[in-house]
């Protein structure tokens, strides 16, 4: 039993699931070592029903609410962390564009979204700092009905492969901090984009790259929210990304410790089970109790976010802890296999996968800085 999923979300996952191990698993090796994106793949997760499924039926999506998201997500992952950023991508963006997108210029991108038709990034870190998000050097400026943007951003996952982007960029004064910034729904075929694509660690099927902006002009009716807000505004929808990080990582950590699980209830050592040690049992045993809490608080922080309650502090615990604790429970799980783990093959490429995560879309400092400015105030945890 699970308080937050019902009969209907459990039905929904177990479609997701059937799709994830007949369609998405079989490639999971190839996409990393080609690092190509299947797009024909991601038209079929759309024609299911997979991408955004929280978005209204107006928008292309379903109005199943974020933990229907969530429980689609994990399923994803389990079968491969790469792909599943298609579904993350889709939530967080779906959301921003329509919630905060003029309604004639959102409305078509939310529907090749939901349809699996079209990518979207989000551009927000630049080349000399990450963390200090608010502190943007990518200049933005209003030039009679355009937009004209000059600058760099970095380590923007699918940088070379997305479609369209959503681009933070300053309007206001420097002085200004996050209530400078203005937020631009960017075509990547417009004249002066350009990008490339850096050789990650892990997640190679989505990548990662700088996109680099020379005079590239859009119309004002692609800004999203108000002009200087849009760092205020925009960045909200980060909690729902965040909670679903930690689904997603999490899945990989326990289908990682299913198959340890199985290993060592199999493979004999001194006429025994390995599973007979306590050396290899009790840890295990740790990493799928703590697994099972990081897990149950993710669909908390949705389940308070379907119901419009305060969840900051929830989903910046998710994503502080989740990819730490599936990154050091894959890696045991990797050494229970022995060298068997560590050669190239699934264990060692979820290892890789899920590594990223402590890094990019915020660290885990930044994410504890946010749970104490929620429970002491902002005041008592100055920047």
């Amino acid at each position: 039993m699970n308080p937050y999923i019902d009969d209907d979300l459990a039905t929904l996952a177990e479609h997701a699931r059937r799709f994830a191990v007949g369609r998405v698993a079989p490639g999971f090796l190839e996409r990393d070592r080609t690092r190509v994106l299947d797009r024909a793949l991601m038209r079929e997760m759309g024609e299911m029903g997979f991408i955004a499924p929280e978005l209204p039926e107006a928008h292309g999506g379903q109005g199943l609410g974020s933990l229907a998201a969530g429980v689609i997500h994990e399923e994803i992952a389990r079968a491969d962390l790469s792909l599943s950023y298609i579904n993350l991508l889709a939530s967080l963006n779906g959301q921003i564009l329509s919630a905060h997108g003029r309604p004639d210029v959102a409305a078509p991108w939310l529907r090749k979204l939901t349809r699996g038709d079209a990518l979207l990034a989000i551009a927000l870190t630049e080349p000399r700092g990450g963390s200090d998000a608010a502190n943007l050097r990518l200049r933005v400026e209003r030039v009679g009905n355009d937009y004209v943007i000059n600058g760099e951003k970095t380590s923007i996952s699918a940088a070379d492969q997305a479609d369209a982007v959503v681009v933070f960029g300053r309007t206001g004064t420097v002085e200004a901090g996050a209530h400078g910034v203005t937020a631009l729904l960017v075509p990547t075929d417009v004249p002066g984009l350009t990008r490339n694509r850096f050789d990650c660690h892990g997640q190679r099927a989505i990548g990662r790259g700088s996109l680099f902006f020379e005079n590239v002009r859009v119309p004002a009716d692609h800004r999203l929210g108000e002009e200087n807000k849009g760092f205020v505004q925009v960045m909200q929808g980060f909690d729902f990304s965040r909670a679903l990080i930690g689904l997603q990582v999490l899945a990989v950590a326990r289908i990682a410790l299913d198959e340890t699980w199985d290993y060592v209830a199999q493979r004999e050592a001194f006429g025994k089970p390995l599973s007979a040690f306590q050396g290899v049992s009790h840890p295990l045993a740790d990493f799928d109790t703590q697994v099972e809490a990081a897990r149950l608080l993710c669909l908390q922080t949705l389940w308070l976010k379907d119901r419009g309650a305060p969840h900051t502090a929830e989903a910046a615990m998710c994503k502080w802890w989740a990819p730490k604790l599936a990154y050091d429970a894959i890696h045991q799980c990797l050494l229970m296999f022995g060298h068997g783990g560590y050669d190239r093959g699934p264990m060692e490429q979820r290892l890789r996968d899920v590594l990223g995560f402590q890094i990019g879309d915020g660290t885990a400092q930044i994410m504890k800085t946010i749970v104490a400015r929620t429970r002491a105030g902002r005041t008592a945890v100055p920047a």
